[in-house]
């Protein structure tokens, strides 16, 4: 069930909307940005509905182009989400979640996640978002974490990479309180981390992170997220494979126990 890269329709009517004005005053995106605070690869990034325009951004443009409250009454519809638009139906459905089960290669899944590791891994997104964006991004993430310790609780296990743990994301310090957050997290009784180690030669993770999902109905969702979107799997026969693989994996990782120890000692600096 792949989704659609195209940018929301409501961000697509407004680009097209504040573009046509722009053209019937015969201005250029250059003229138009002298005149507002914001750049001229912004305004056509909004233009096109790749981006979506924040609230200042829609008066300064509105009163720039003399449009009488035109763009300005569409804000409720285009306004800044705290996700993108194609993580949406993501964050719904893991809020909603009865199990969730995450493989994570590259960096810790967003449920793991302190603040300040979030922070340094939204600094690492290119193109580079702006310090606003950032601390908007680090606040939804660290709200989605009240499913850690949800009633009904969400039944979780998570499979780390040794290599993601061993990458000082945001530097020695920041990475210290990400590993001794994960002994804490470890501690709860429906959840379970098993790192895969290095030294693992059969690996069945080839194909990369992903997660799976059990809906409040029963039913089993796979998610995978690439660089410009993502999409889930619904059919059986996709499910049964990404279970299959999942399972595979737990069972190549070590075990709770043994991650626990590992991840000790690497905040002691024996491993």
């Amino acid at each position: 069930m792949p989704h659609n890269d195209e940018p929301p329709v409501s961000l697509r009517i407004f680009g097209k909307q504040s573009r046509f004005l722009r053209e019937q005053r015969g201005m250029t995106r250059r003229e138009l940005a002298a005149l507002v605070p914001y750049s001229e690869s912004l305004i056509a990034m909004v233009e096109r509905g790749e981006r979506p325009p924040k609230p200042g951004y829609v008066d300064a443009v509105d009163a720039a182009l003399d449009a009488g409250g035109v763009l300005r009454v569409l804000i409720p519809d285009v306004a800044e989400k705290h996700h993108p638009a194609w993580a949406e139906e993501y964050v719904k459905l893991q809020a909603e979640a009865l199990a969730l089960h995450s493989y994570s290669t590259h960096f810790l899944h967003g449920l793991l996640q302190t603040e300040e590791y979030a922070r340094a891994v939204f600094r690492c997104v290119r193109p580079s978002m702006d310090d606003d964006e950032i601390e908007r991004s680090v606040q939804a993430r660290l709200t989605t974490q009240v499913l850690l310790t949800r009633k009904p609780a969400c039944r979780m296990t998570f499979v780390l990479e040794e290599s993601a743990l061993l990458r000082k994301m945001g530097g020695p310090s920041v990475w210290e309180g990400e590993l001794r957050n994960l002994l804490k997290l470890s501690e709860l009784h429906n959840l379970q981390l098993q790192v895969m180690p290095l030294t693992r030669e059969i690996h069945a993770g080839m194909d990369g992170p992903m997660t799976l999902l059990e809906t409040p109905d029963h039913h089993t969702i796979g998610y995978v997220e690439g660089h410009r979107g993502s999409y889930f799997l619904t059919e059986p026969d996709d499910v049964s494979v990404m279970s299959h693989v999942y399972g595979t994996l737990r069972s190549q990782a070590l075990d709770a126990e043994a991650s626990r120890a590992l991840i000790q000692r690497l905040l002691t600096g024996e491993a």
